[in-house]
């Protein structure tokens, strides 16, 4: 069941799985305790990032991490933010899609996507000048596949002539779909075709995306169906004091960011100019929210407004955070913000 609360406001998990200096399997049997948690706080959904070749993300196959995650929740919603799918065969992209939203029960939500760090697309031989077309593409027959009957296509990437295609997703037409962007030409486009959006970035600065996705949006198209959610990322952390807050996650913040830096550093590129380069920065640009309960619920909700925001993705592990302190951030959301905004 869908967590919506009387505000408008949801609440969701997003995670890039960065290393934490733990073993792996460590690491993953961890995330999937705090998504078992999660599930039990009635947050909406876990968001997973792909990325390849780098400790800024330990599951680069999201779909696969993610089928763990389905069968140790009963009600958390599950998905990539994004499955790169310059990276796929479409018809294998679909076909994994099919599988995770049978397995979850029809709980997928598809975050679809050509990837922001054109490095890790290059050491799959995807040329940066290559990668829009192809991704075009993909997408395009991922949602014809998801019509159903046969499928044939002719493009530039891609060729198909009447395969059979003998799985379905689970939800009716399709799962719910995703886009990460901080731009309002993409958010144009995903309000025109019935699409989710995520961003990340100060308020002001997202405001112009969600606005972008207002006026374009058919506003028919979600009557007896969700409203879209509009998304606003943050990284959050809550303690029991202000400053237990700051010396427990600006450690984590720059391991994070280590990780970050990694591939940028390793191929002698610069880093993205709107990247927070200290933990005080992050503070700054709104990127990591910490602190007490009550100061952590007053600016997330202040960021949630200004930006036009209807969904918070709270990065609640990142860096080498215990897994302790992120389920104390969890259980505090629920207790101390999502309650107070009336979950239904």
């Amino acid at each position: 069941m869908k967590k919506i609360f009387a505000s408008g406001l949801t609440f969701g998990i997003f995670d890039h799985l960065d290393e934490n200096g733990d073993d792996i399997a460590q690491q993953y049997a961890d995330r999937l305790s705090l998504a078992e948690a999660c599930d039990g706080y009635g947050f909406y959904a876990y968001h997973l990032a792909e990325h390849h070749c780098t400790p800024h993300g330990r599951g680069p196959s999201p779909n696969l991490f993610l089928a763990s995650v389905a069968q140790r929740t009963r009600s958390l919603r599950v998905g990539p933010m994004v499955m790169l799918l310059a990276l796929y065969h479409p018809l294998r992209a679909f076909e994994e899609i099919c599988m995770l939203d049978q397995l979850s029960g029809g709980r997928l939500e598809l975050g679809i996507g050509r990837g922001s760090a054109p490095i890790e697309l290059g050491y799959f031989g995807v040329a940066v000048e290559a990668a829009p077309e192809q991704y075009a593409e993909a997408s395009e027959i991922l949602i014809n596949a998801m019509k159903g009957g046969t499928l044939s296509y002719q493009g530039r990437h891609f060729e198909l002539k009447d395969v059979p295609l003998t799985l379905r997703p689970h939800q009716y037409p399709h799962p719910p779909t995703w886009i990460a962007t901080n731009r309002p030409e993409p958010a144009s486009w995903a309000a025109a075709n019935g699409a989710n959006i995520a961003c990340v970035g100060p308020s002001t600065s997202v405001r112009s995306v969600t606005d972008a996705f207002r006026a374009a949006r058919i506003h028919d198209a979600d009557i007896g169906h969700q409203a879209p959610f509009l998304g606003l990322l943050r990284m959050v952390v809550i303690e029991r004091s202000e400053t237990d807050a700051y010396l427990l996650a600006a450690p984590a913040y720059e391991r994070w960011l280590k990780s970050f830096k990694f591939l940028y550093e390793l191929n002698a590129i610069p880093t993205p100019p709107n990247l927070p380069l200290n933990f005080d920065a992050a503070i700054e640009s709104e990127l990591c929210v910490v602190g007490t309960a009550a100061s952590v619920r007053k600016a997330l909700l202040d960021q949630l407004e200004e930006a036009g925001a209807n969904y918070l993705l709270c990065q609640l592990a990142f860096g080498d955070l215990p897994l302790d302190a992120s389920l104390y951030t969890a259980s505090t959301i629920r207790s101390e913000i999502m309650a107070r905004v009336g979950a239904s």
